[in-house]
């Protein structure tokens, strides 16, 4: 049977305010069904197979009496104190041995009947006989009262555990304040023990700085002295290579003497060049052909001396300055 099929069958059962389920053989409260069907404030589910109530039944406030007798209950939903326009509940012959503490909230309930439950000893003590409507009404103000009761203890149990919980996080969040503070403690001892280990390591790299530094001072009288003994010893050195000097340097006169032989056969050839023209101009050697050529190049040899005259002073102040600058350069060699 469809879902449509199903309303239109509730509907059917719809008497006035009334909805009369009883006698279905139901297992399970149709509430999707029940839920649209807002003007039956009256549901009748007795004599059913009924085991327990879903919770979404509790979503059907608009019902003000409720037949729930001669069916399977154990138990009731714990949000079934919603239904706040309960005034008539029968849960005559079912299995219920204690109620939601949900239920003290249903403050506008006249007529309860539990009968036949194997109830708690507190609950059927409250509870008591409902053999007529007045004793019906006595068990529903007797009942909501007594859960009433089981309310209030049960907000202060929860108001304890609150209190039991907020104490175990007040210790926990003390002890954790006091971790953190032993935490923050010992990373400031560390930095404390750290800095105590850098003082003492720049005290110990002052000191072995400072025994350097009088080591140091310690060692430049020596060093001053073994300079002193090293120029000392420099000096006579030097005396001693300044007296083998003229000696190591004598080597250079061969070459000065090099210079005078080839000067004098120069002045001889030249003078033997002025005594054999001289013969020739004088005597009458002249006439004759031995002399005819040294005419010729005496003559020649004015011409281009007339011509090189310049080049031959020139050449004369070279050879004068570069003899004097050896000249000199040997007497500083000797100094």
């Amino acid at each position: 049977m469809s879902k449509s099929n199903k309303v239109l069958n509730l509907r059917d059962k719809i008497s006035d305010n009334e909805l009369d389920l009883s006698l279905c053989n139901l297992t399970e409260v149709p509430v999707k069904e029940l839920a649209p069907l807002t003007k039956a404030t009256f549901l009748d589910l007795s004599c059913n197979n009924i085991t327990s109530l879903p919770p979404e039944f509790c979503n059907l406030t608009h019902l003000m009496k409720l037949d729930l007798s001669k069916n399977q209950l154990t138990c009731l939903p714990d949000d079934l104190g919603n239904l706040t326009a309960l005034q008539h509940l029968d849960l005559y012959n079912n299995k219920l041995s204690t109620l939601p503490v949900s239920f003290s909230q249903l403050r506008s309930l006249k007529w309860l009947d539990l009968k036949d439950n194997p109830l708690d000893a507190g609950l059927a003590k409250a509870a008591g006989d409902c053999l007529d409507v007045k004793q019906c009404k006595q068990c529903a103000t007797r009942v909501l009262k007594y859960m009433l009761t089981l309310q209030e203890e049960a907000d202060r149990a929860r108001e304890k555990r609150l209190l039991r919980e907020k104490e175990l996080e007040r210790k926990r969040e003390a002890k954790k304040r006091e971790r953190e503070a032993r935490e923050k403690e010992a990373r400031k001892r560390e930095k404390a023990e750290e800095k105590e280990k850098r003082r003492k390591e720049y005290n110990a790299q002052v000191a072995a700085t400072a025994a350097a530094q009088e080591e140091e001072q310690q060692q430049q009288p020596q060093q001053q002295h073994k300079k002193k003994e090293e120029r000392k010893s420099k000096k006579k050195n030097g005396q001693a290579s300044a007296e083998k000097k003229p000696v190591a340097r004598a080597a250079p006169k061969p070459c000065r003497s090099v210079v005078a032989v080839v000067f004098k056969l120069f002045l001889l050839l030249l003078l033997t060049v002025a005594v054999t023209f001289a013969i020739c101009w004088v005597t009458e050697l002249r006439r004759r052909d031995v002399c005819e050529p040294l005419d010729v190049a005496l003559d020649r040899g004015r011409a281009w001396a007339s011509k090189q005259e310049v080049v031959v002073r020139q050449l004369l102040g070279d050879l004068s300055a570069a003899v004097k600058d050896f000249l000199e350069s040997m007497q500083t060699s000797k100094s």
